[in-house]
Parts: C-alpha cells; sequence; structure tokens
C-alpha cells in the first residue's frame, strides 16, 4: 500500500528504515521502532506494514484527535477519503469500510476490543505509537497485546513505536526469551536553532493548576517577537486549556490567525488548526502536538516548558491534574516540530541553566495516577494486579489497594480481586468506573437521558461555567458554545445507549444532577460546617471550602464532582459541585448511611453514643446505655496514642524511674524493656481505665516496675543506681537525662582516691567535674586517664584560685575532701 518512491509527502526519513522493519516483523513477529518527531513513523510504517499482512493493520494513537489526523494523512497519501483503505475509530465517531486495511484507533478503543475479543480476528498487525508517553492505555494496550501473542496469536504482529532513545526496556518486554529487534529511523533532515528566552523578571514556580500570568504575558511577547524574526507558522505550547485562552486574549492584533488546539475543543476545530491556512498562522497547542501529530508550516515553536500531569491523592480519594515542569525527552520533541519541513528555530521561556535541570523523562501515569479504571481492565482481563503480565512498570501497591476498595465497594470485583458481571458492564461504557457506575445506577432515578447528560458533563473535557456544575450542564443544553455542545452531545448519544430506556422522573435539575454525581462519588458528599458559610466536610472526612463568591455559597449540602488539594493545605478546593439537600445526599451515599452505637475518644475523652452518620459526616447523636467495656478499652487507648503519654500522671519519681529504666535499655539492651513513647503507648496496662480522669491516676510507677522481666527486676539499683557514695561518703544522685551517657556531677576534691569511675548500665560513669564554686572544669568517663592527662592543667590552674582546696600531685591516691583548710593553716 506504501505509494512508491517520489510521491510527494512520502520521501520522510522513516522509509530508509522500513525494509529492516518489515524483515525484524517477518522474523521475530515484535519489533521496536525508534523515530524521532517528524520523520513519518506515524503514516509511512503502517502502509508499509499493510503491504506485507493480508488482514488489517491496527494502529493506536493516544489521543482521538492525533488518530483522526493520522488516518487522514495516510489517506492523501493514497489519494483516497478516509473510510476506505484507511479509516479510524475513536470514541463516539469511525469512518471505516469493508475496504480498510489499515485502521487507527485510539488506545482506550484497542483496550475494548481486546476485552471484547482478545484474539483480534481479521487483524494481522498492532501498531502502538508513542509508546514513549507511557499512558495507562498504552501500558495495558501493550500488555494485553503481549498476552495474547504469547497464548492466543503468535501470529499476531506487534510494533511499539517511540519518538525517544529508551528502547532496550520496551525490546525486553516484547521479545520471547530474547529481546525483540531494535529498529532505529534517522532523525530529521533540518536544524532547529535555540533561543533561549527566559522572562526579564522572575515568575512564580507553577502551583496546582497555577500558572504565573507573568509567565504567560512573557509567552506572548515571545510569540510577537518570534513573528518578527522568523519566516513560518509558530506552534506555542501551554500546559493547558485555559492557558491557551489566556494568551489568545493577549495576541490581539498579530498579522496571523491565531488558533487553538487542545483536547476540549470540537473535531471540527482541532482538524482546522492541522490544516495549512490561506496567511501565517500562530497555533497555541498543548502537549498533545508533541509527538504524534504534524503541524503543517510550522517553522518556529515557543515553548512555555509546563505540562500537566495527573496527581492522584490516594488518603483523601481526590485527583487532579497538576503543572509540571515538562522534560528535558519532551522539550527536545516540541523543538523538533520546527524542523519538520525546513530549518527552523525555537525560542525556550527558560535558561540554558534551567534546561539541565529539568528531569529526563515525564513519570508514567501508574506511577502517579487514580489506578481504579486501570486495575478493572486488569481484572477483566483475568490478571488482578497485572500478576503475570508484561507491564512496562508494576503498579504501586498503595494506589492498586485503594483502587481494588473503590471496585469492591461498587461491586465490580470479588473477594479474590476477579471482575463480576457488574465489573464487567462498568467497564463495557468506556468511563471510569465510579462514573459507569452513576450511569447504570443513576438512569432509573433521573432518566436515561439526564443521566447520560451528567455522566457526558462529568467525563469529558469540556470547559466548566465556574464551579457550579448545574450551570454548566445548563449552558451545555442551551447550545450556546456550540462546539462543545456538539461533543458533548455526542457522548451523550453514546452513553444513552448503554443505559436502555429509563422514564425521566419529574426531578428538577440540580436533584438530578447531585443524585448523578453523588452515585459517582458519594465520599465527596459534604455538609456546611455550623457557623460557616462556604467550608465543609466531605463523607470521606476531608475538609473542602468553596471558592469565594461562587453562586454555592451556603448551600447546606453539595454533591462534589471535582476536588483537589494543593500541597500545604489542609482542605481541598471544590472546582465543580451540585447543591443539593440531606434527603438526596442520604439516597444518593446509601451506603455510607449508618446507625451504630459508637464508643471513641472525642473531645479529649471517652465518648459513648448512638450515631447517625453519612461517613464522617454525623447527622444525630444521643447518648447510648452501657457501653462495651472491650469498645471503653480500644477508645482509651486510642486517646492515649492521639494525645500522648502526657495523659498519665508523671510524678518525679515516675520520670525519674523512666530515665533509669531508658538508660539500662541504652547501655544493656535487652531484657531490660524499651521506654520511649511508641513502646510505653503499647506496653502500659491502662485497661483498667474507662476515662481521662482514670488515665490520670494510673500508677505509673507501678506499671513500669510491671515492664521490667523478672530475670533482672532484683538488679535495678545494681544496673542503674538512684545515686553513688562518693570517696567522702556523700551520696550524690545520677543525672540519667541523656540515657546514653548518666553523669555525676561531683567536686574534683570529692573523688580524689578514685582511680576509676563506677560503672553505671554497663558502662563507666561520666564525671562532670565541679571546681570548688560549683563550676565544670572537665567533664570525663576515664577517670585514670583525666588523672594522669586532663588534671595537671586544672590543677595549674584552678590552685592559685582556691589556695584552701587540697590539689595534690598525686590525686589517684590522696584522701577526698568535702571541706577548705583553714585560713590559717592556709597560710602556714
Amino acid at each position: 500500500m506504501l505509494p512508491p518512491p517520489g510521491t510527494p509527502g512520502t520521501d520522510l526519513p522513516v522509509r530508509t528504515a522500513l525494509p529492516a522493519l518489515t524483515d525484524a516483523l517477518a522474523a521475530a513477529g515484535s519489533a521496536v521502532l525508534v523515530a524521532p518527531p517528524g520523520t513519518g513513523k506515524t503514516t509511512l510504517v503502517p502502509l508499509a506494514l499493510a503491504g506485507t499482512v493480508p488482514g488489517r493493520v491496527l494502529v493506536a494513537e493516544p489521543r482521538r484527535v492525533a488518530a483522526r489526523a493520522a488516518a487522514r494523512r495516510m489517506a492523501g497519501l493514497l489519494g483516497e477519503a478516509v473510510g476506505s483503505r484507511v479509516g479510524y475509530s475513536v470514541r463516539g465517531e469511525s469512518r471505516r469500510s469493508a475496504a480498510t486495511r489499515v485502521e487507527v484507533v485510539t488506545t482506550g478503543l484497542l483496550v475494548r476490543r481486546l476485552q471484547a475479543d482478545p484474539e483480534l480476528p481479521g487483524v494481522d498487525a498492532v501498531l502502538l505509537d508513542e509508546c514513549h508517553e507511557r499512558h495507562l492505555d498504552t501500558d495495558l494496550a501493550l500488555a494485553f497485546g503481549l498476552d495474547v501473542r504469547g497464548a492466543l496469536r503468535p501470529d499476531l504482529r506487534l510494533l511499539a513505536m517511540s519518538a525517544t532513545a529508551q528502547a532496550d526496556r520496551l525490546a525486553a518486554l516484547l521479545g520471547n526469551g530474547a529481546p525483540a529487534p531494535v529498529v532505529r529511523a534517522p532523525g530529521a533532515l533540518h536544524d532547529v536553532d535555540v533561543v533561549w528566552a527566559p522572562p526579564p523578571t522572575a515568575v512564580d514556580p507553577p502551583h496546582g493548576l497555577r500558572v504565573d500570568p507573568r509567565l504567560l504575558a512573557h509567552v506572548a511577547a515571545t510569540v510577537r517577537r518570534a513573528l518578527a524574526e522568523r519566516d513560518g507558522d509558530v506552534l506555542v505550547f501551554l500546559p493547558g486549556a485555559g492557558e491557551i485562552g489566556t494568551v489568545t486574549g493577549q495576541l490581539g492584533g498579530i498579522d496571523a490567525d491565531v488558533l487553538p488546539l487542545h483536547g476540549r475543543l470540537p473535531a471540527a476545530a482541532q482538524d482546522a488548526a492541522l490544516r495549512p491556512g490561506p496567511r501565517r498562522r500562530v497555533v497555541l497547542a498543548t502537549a498533545l502536538a508533541e509527538s504524534s501529530l504534524t503541524v503543517p508550516g510550522v517553522r518556529v515553536v515557543v515553548d512555555a516548558g509546563l505540562s500537566r500531569a495527573p496527581r492522584a491523592d490516594l488518603s483523601r480519594g481526590l485527583g487532579s491534574l497538576v503543572t509540571v515542569r515538562a522534560s528535558r525527552a519532551s522539550v527536545t520533541q516540541r523543538a523538533g516540530r520546527a524542523g519538520r519541513e525546513a530549518p527552523g528555530a525555537v525560542y525556550r521561556c527558560w535558561t540554558a541553566a534551567e534546561q539541565d535541570r529539568l528531569p529526563a523523562h515525564e513519570e508514567p501515569e501508574v506511577a502517579t495516577a487514580d489506578l481504579t479504571a486501570f486495575a478493572l481492565e486488569l481484572a477483566c482481563w483475568g490478571a488482578p494486579g497485572g500478576h503475570g503480565l508484561g507491564l512496562p512498570d508494576a503498579p504501586p501497591a498503595a494506589a492498586l489497594l485503594v483502587a481494588d476498595q473503590t471496585l469492591r465497594a461498587l461491586g465490580a470485583v470479588d473477594g479474590d480481586g476477579r471482575a463480576t458481571s457488574r465489573g464487567r458492564a462498568l467497564t463495557a461504557v468506556g468511563v471510569h468506573p465510579r462514573l459507569a457506575r452513576a450511569l447504570l445506577d443513576g438512569a432509573p432515578l433521573v432518566g436515561s437521558r439526564r443521566a447520560a447528560e451528567v455522566v457526558a458533563l462529568l467525563s469529558a473535557d469540556v470547559a466548566s461555567r465556574g464551579d457550579d456544575l448545574t450551570a454548566t450542564w445548563r449552558h451545555l443544553r442551551s447550545g450556546a458554545d456550540r462546539g462543545a455542545s456538539a461533543r458533548w452531545r455526542e457522548e451523550v448519544a453514546r452513553l444513552e445507549r448503554a443505559t436502555g430506556d429509563a422514564a425521566p422522573p419529574g426531578l428538577p435539575d440540580d436533584t438530578a444532577a447531585g443524585l448523578v454525581v453523588g452515585l459517582a462519588h458519594p465520599e465527596r458528599l459534604a455538609r456546611r460546617r455550623p457557623g460557616t458559610s462556604g467550608t465543609y466536610l466531605m463523607a470521606a472526612g476531608t475538609g473542602a471550602e468553596l471558592a469565594p463568591g461562587t453562586a454555592l455559597t451556603g448551600a447546606p449540602w453539595l454533591a462534589v464532582a471535582v476536588a483537589d488539594r494543593s500541597p500545604g493545605r489542609r482542605d481541598a478546593r471544590v472546582r465543580s459541585a451540585v447543591a443539593i439537600d440531606e434527603a438526596t445526599a442520604l439516597e444518593a451515599g446509601g451506603a455510607l448511611h449508618e446507625e451504630r452505637d459508637e464508643v471513641a475518644w472525642r473531645d479529649g475523652d471517652v465518648r459513648s453514643s448512638h450515631v447517625e452518620r453519612l461517613g464522617a459526616i454525623v447527622l444525630a447523636e444521643r447518648p447510648s446505655g452501657e457501653p462495651d467495656p472491650a469498645a471503653v478499652a480500644s477508645a482509651v487507648a486510642e486517646g492515649l496514642r492521639r494525645e500522648g503519654l502526657g495523659l498519665l500522671r508523671w510524678t518525679p519519681a515516675a520520670r525519674r524511674l523512666r530515665e533509669r529504666l531508658a538508660a539500662a535499655r541504652s547501655g544493656l539492651g535487652a531484657p531490660w524493656p524499651a521506654v520511649d513513647d511508641d513502646a510505653l503507648l503499647t506496653a502500659i496496662d491502662v485497661s483498667g481505665a474507662r476515662s481521662r480522669a482514670d488515665l490520670a491516676r494510673v500508677d505509673v510507677v507501678a506499671a513500669l516496675r510491671g515492664l521490667v522481666p523478672w530475670q533482672v527486676s532484683g538488679e535495678l539499683d545494681a544496673v542503674v543506681p538512684d545515686s553513688v557514695t562518693v570517696p567522702t561518703g556523700s551520696r550524690i544522685r545520677i543525672d540519667y537525662t541523656d540515657p546514653d551517657v548518666p553523669t555525676l556531677s561531683v567536686r574534683v576534691q570529692e573523688v580524689f582516691g578514685w582511680s576509676h569511675a563506677p560503672r553505671v548500665a554497663g558502662r563507666p560513669l561520666r564525671l562532670q567535674l565541679l571546681s570548688p564554686a560549683q563550676r565544670p572544669v572537665a567533664t570525663t568517663a576515664d577517670l585514670a586517664g583525666f588523672w594522669t592527662t586532663g588534671y595537671p592543667a586544672v590543677r595549674s590552674e584552678l590552685r592559685g584560685r582556691y589556695p584552701r582546696h587540697p590539689w595534690p600531685e598525686d590525686p589517684a591516691t590522696a584522701v577526698a575532701t568535702k571541706r577548705a583548710t583553714s585560713r590559717a593553716r592556709s597560710r602556714d
């Protein structure tokens, strides 16, 4: 199918690698192709392979816009319309026919097809494009494809294509015992000049979704500079649709057409950005234009150096996109778009020094994203947790655990983690399992159409109108934004087909939307905190707050669709929600609604009550009868863990004993007991306490002595004595404040006659030696060594200052004293 050499648009660098690639696939069945952006791998390789196999070639792209663009490009090279020998299928749209030999699909759609029929009848080759981007669907498609080749279809040819040089791991995965062959295509033919164009003044680093407006203004200024200094169209990389809108507004009056390119746009607008225009163009794009898309006419790239990446807050059940610095691999790909058709230039809005500090590669999504849908796909494949599959990276255990808990709550997996019939029904919907649950369970409550409309709003990348989800829903239904409405309605129609025909009850829009959102995220049902107008407690136990001035202010309850928490903040910020009432919250969150007797440590003491809850939200509470003693003991132990050992009455004797035991443990180890906070919280018996007051009555001295094993209990005073008798007969208390170094503070004259310090806790006692005025003059645990090397200097310095006190030359044999001589004798 590959057009002959010389056909316009086909003489691209990858063409020279095609013979080696087809030979490698024919011999090994799998291979890795490394080809930089702009070399033609996405369009020429599928056409070449289609000429070597009798069946269809499936090409998987990570994004819908790339799938459509690749199909159009290949069809154009053949001089045909899309849908003939080259077609495409994306979610909600398909253009293919019986004549189609090359079909471009999204990786998500490929996963759906593999789940429906792993043998992929009629398909002889699968090409996974842009494997380096490491999206979850790409990892799944690769792992499932390898499994199919190994167990069902050894004849299926599998090719992983990447724009970066990280090929060894892919080759090891694809190989059968030995690594799969790696074929490398030469890079683009044209040079790209690098222009370092940092902002003139310092800008704030990205934080959450926020990008410093000063950086966006600088990007716009850099675009104007590039238009003045260079020829050709300009491709601008920005992190998201919001930033694209901001910069678009700042480019008013330039002599060029300004075109956005991002995932929220309808297909027609995306396609328009990929066609040459009648005059010069500035295309403002997100990362989707990095590698698998060719924007014709581009000679200049302006790069803000930022990307959006998913982050999951596992402890709070929140997930969001955050703005991060792009990696070196990513910005290299972006720069390459300027050299696709001719020599070009890239204006980087940072310094060469900052370039060196960029991460080498992006983190794979599996390391940072919510894995609920990923885990359900694995379960439906028959490989819970990915066991036995060739995944590029093992999923993080904590994220998999949270995903499994969510799936169990949805009834999607059984006790062994295997998919149930409900789980298969949820994954067949083609949206996140939570949204699929909301669609299937919400349709009988609000009607199929309205359930599909709300779920389409939650699943589609549609620009919201503030945080009031119902307002955004009504705006889309009005059709005022034709592009967004058209794309949303396509998704609504697809989802509605999955629900059957449920009659619409006569519910208000807010109630209907709240039910659907609450079914999707029952843990985010939230009640306003007393005495506030904009702060809430969600059923999961996380606080949430509304933005100032929102129309949702004062709502008693919210069904929160989107919330995220910035680093360092305690509460989450509500991004999208529906105002609801308590009855709606209870209906949507029925599984979290319960009444029970609770004994817990609250407000500084044990509280026993009968509580009605919606998750962490207390709906009603009244005193209960006689509580279960075991529950009381558990609450007391929890209070002690939460508030610490200060709840006990630490008398001076108790503190002293704890210090002595700590020194014994430090010097001799077991069986002397550990008495640090963690150890005591576990070891001290407070089972008889039923309240805070009871804890204050615990005999801590007896409790500590009870921790000492009987084998050594009689040795306590010998091993760690409370005090020591020095040569003068004085008994001086040992300081155990530092358990590693018990210390005795004593005047030098009182230890004359000691050749060695006594041993305490298995080691020589450290002596803090004092002058007659009780001031430290030396500290030693080696008294014999001090008498020889340290004492002479002390004697020389102090005997003139304290002439009435003895300063013998040989203190180890001198008589100790605690008195000074009389003045008369000192004169004699």
